[in-house]
């Protein structure tokens, strides 16, 4: 089987034109002009045939629609081995295909750990079973994430592991953090930091602020998150090492971030859908669901973050994916835990709340964070011949609601029920293969 992509315009990091797209044994085949199926690019030793229709090509029409990179998102929370009734890697793959993702990176934060060879292996294989997207999984920083022994970063990075972070929980200790950092400049892996200083957050369910004051809720200050976002900076500084800040939520934090490129330092940064959309106000409702860690902000937090996406100070949009069971939402905000679903709404609130070009987000969703995920020999790769065939189409301008039922995923903790979202993915293809058709997944 081969598939051609007819009619759509392609939307790369070279840019945007129309074009057809011709796909053969998991890689792109021709980059046809429109409706030319005779003729066209073909990769090299192939003879000019191989971009014509045959009986055994399955034809998609794209008219209308942009054909992209396959989407890669650093910040997955698939929560198999250990928690499977919140979400399996099979469910969760198949939520990040809808979306139109091709490539996830798991957080380690599961029971066992990401923290030897053995788990890491054993989520990748279950990724690989499901066939759905690939599966990236990362490293813990420190054993079982408790905050006092490293891993051994070199046996993790023998085996592929190319990020490691104690996502839930910053690393406290600056002295271990900057052992993290200096061992890790050797072995050509990135510390990915949850910034948050614990002393700072203890019993904390929202952001610290006037709406937290009227409702009466214990606060959580953006201090917690910048002072970390500060001390890892520096560490950089030091240590030389590159340093990934996961979901960065504050004002403060963006600045921080914009100066330390400006200083020509090795740190790249991640903002979630959610803390592009929502603001704290949401708390209003006291509902476990728009409790995430770290929690929303203000308005001029969420302001100061779509600027940091729209000058490149933040590199990527990652879903932070963290399903949870309806009975553990449903408890109250002190006891519940934090956060929201993801995968298949990330483009769409990503186009509805970013006033960016389109080209623009895609590349915080596709090519920009493979580069940081070290995936950018595979995934993000530009539509043209001989590349790998990882790519999504999809309409930026349908629009829809979620309507929990139809998720993928085990879970149903979206913020999002209810609310006009722009844009939707018609198709995504991993490897050569469709893992979604007509916005539906294939198996």
């Amino acid at each position: 089987m081969s598939t051609l992509i007819t009619g759509g315009t392609v939307v790369d990091e070279t840019g945007a034109r129309r074009a057809d797209v011709r796909i053969e044994g998991g890689r792109i085949t021709a980059v046809l002009d429109p409706g030319d199926v005779g003729a066209g690019a073909v990769a090299p030793g192939e003879s000019a045939d191989r971009a014509e229709v045959h009986d055994s090509t399955e034809v998609l029409d794209a008219t209308g629609l942009v054909v992209c990179p396959g989407f890669v998102d650093l910040h997955t929370h698939l929560r198999e081995p250990g928690r499977e009734e919140a979400e399996t890697i099979e469910s969760g793959s198949r939520a990040a295909a809808l979306g139109g993702y091709t490539a996830v990176v798991a957080m380690p934060n599961t029971d066992p750990t990401q923290d030897c060879v053995s788990v890491v292996e054993f989520v990748r294989e279950q990724g690989r079973r499901a066939g759905l997207c690939d599966v990236h999984p990362s490293g813990s920083i420190t054993v079982g994430r408790r905050g006092d022994q490293l891993t051994p970063f070199a046996e993790l990075a023998a085996v592929g592991v190319r990020l490691f972070t104690d996502d839930g929980d910053g690393v406290q200790d600056p002295l271990l953090m900057r052992r993290a950092f200096e061992y890790s400049a050797g072995l050509g892996v990135t510390m990915a930091q949850h910034c948050e200083v614990k002393r700072l957050t203890a019993g904390a369910v929202m952001h610290e602020g006037e709406c937290c004051s009227r409702l009466g809720l214990p606060g959580w200050p953006a201090l917690a998150e910048e002072l970390m976002v500060h001390r890892d900076i520096e560490l950089v500084r030091l240590t030389g090492a590159p340093v990934h800040l996961l979901h960065l939520s504050c004002a403060r934090s963006v600045e921080l971030v914009r100066r330390a490129k400006a200083d020509g330092l090795a740190v790249t940064a991640e903002a979630t859908p959610h803390h592009i959309s929502l603001t704290d106000e949401t708390l209003r409702s006291y509902s476990a669901i728009y409790k995430v860690n770290p929690p929303l902000r203000t308005i001029h937090d969420v302001e100061a973050v779509r600027a940091g996406i729209a000058d490149g100070t933040i590199d990527a949009i990652a879903t932070d994916h963290a399903p949870h069971v309806a009975e553990a939402k449903e408890q109250p905000l002190d006891a519940a835990p934090p956060g929201m679903l993801g995968l298949e709404t990330a483009l769409g609130v990503a186009l509805g709340h970013l006033d960016l070009p389109l080209a623009e987000v895609i590349a915080t969703l596709s090519w920009k964070p493979a580069r940081i995920a070290g995936l950018g020999e595979v995934h993000g790769r530009p539509v043209a011949v001989g590349e790998p065939a990882n790519l999504t189409v999809l309409d930026p301008d349908e629009r829809w609601e979620v309507v929990p039922a139809q998720l993928a995923s085990r879970s149903r903790n979206t913020p999002f029920v209810g609310v006009a979202l722009r844009g939707r993915v018609r198709h995504t293809i991993l490897h050569g293969e469709l893992t979604v058709r007509d916005s539906v997944a294939t198996r």
